[in-house]
């Protein structure tokens, strides 16, 4: 048998043994919950960058749009006003038979200086500001409607919630960015826009009937990253199907805050 002092000594290992095990035990845990939390806020820094290099980004792309929208309209603008005084002038001294000339070139400048000045408006982020998302985008899917390019509809549903000017800007990015590659590559004839305004979403459905495409195959769309870069900045839900002859629809489904 052992006796009492073996006993004791063999409590006292034991009770060593479990403190040291412990000890270690609890050491990994907080050593664990600081190596999660490191991670976890580098991930947030990483974040974060991604979003104010996005957002210097998207401030350097307006403000490059908002000198073109000026350039169109002051210079351009101005220059093709100049033109059409000079035809004018023109047609008074010109013979009979150039006049009807003459005067289908005015109307060819008159419609050139229209379509610049509202192409201006449409890049020009103040305008969009004062528009707001749904006229601007009535006013772009107009312009495409008088060049013939496309037939496109705007339907808007449920009742209309106040979105701040900074995500309607790239709200509206995004969904013109989409008509551009329509018009460029999609060969459509007609372009269905909807804009659903729910309790807690506002969800944006754009569907057009051209070639479609391989989304596998095209991932590295540049087009197709800007608009998903500019979707998550905003934290809304985006979403582009396409199949080959068989049209390509965006999705977008944008967190509406009530109080914004």
């Amino acid at each position: 048998m052992l006796g009492k002092e073996d006993v004791q000594l063999i409590i006292y290992f034991v009770t060593i043994i479990f403190i040291l095990v412990s000890f270690v035990v609890i050491f990994f845990i907080a050593f664990q919950k600081r190596k999660n939390k490191f991670l976890l806020d580098r991930l947030e820094a990483e974040k974060k960058f991604e979003r104010e290099l996005t957002n210097a980004q998207l401030e350097i792309q307006e403000q490059t749009l908002k000198n073109i929208a000026w350039e169109l309209h002051d210079n351009v603008g101005q220059l093709l006003s100049v033109a059409n005084l000079q035809l004018n002038l023109l047609t008074g001294a010109a013979p009979n038979e150039l006049k009807g000339q003459i005067t289908e070139t005015k109307e060819l400048v008159t419609e050139s200086v229209n379509e610049i000045r509202n192409l201006s408006k449409i890049l020009n982020t103040d305008v969009v500001k004062r528009n707001g998302l749904v006229e601007s985008l009535r006013v772009e899917l107009e312009r495409f409607n008088r060049l013939n390019f496309l037939e496109a509809k705007l339907s808007v549903e449920g009742e209309q919630v106040p979105i701040s000017s900074a995500n309607e800007i790239i709200i509206f990015r995004i969904l013109q960015e989409f008509i551009s590659n329509v018009i460029k590559h999609a060969k459509a004839n007609n372009l269905f826009v909807l804009l659903n305004y729910g309790k807690n979403v506002l969800e944006i459905t754009m569907q057009d009937d051209g070639e479609g495409f391989d989304t596998v195959v095209n991932t590295g769309n540049s087009g197709m990253q800007t608009m998903k870069g500019r979707a998550e900045l905003l934290e809304a839900e985006f979403e582009l199907i396409s199949s080959v002859g068989e049209g390509t629809t965006l999705k977008l489904t944008y967190p509406l805050n009530r109080n914004e």
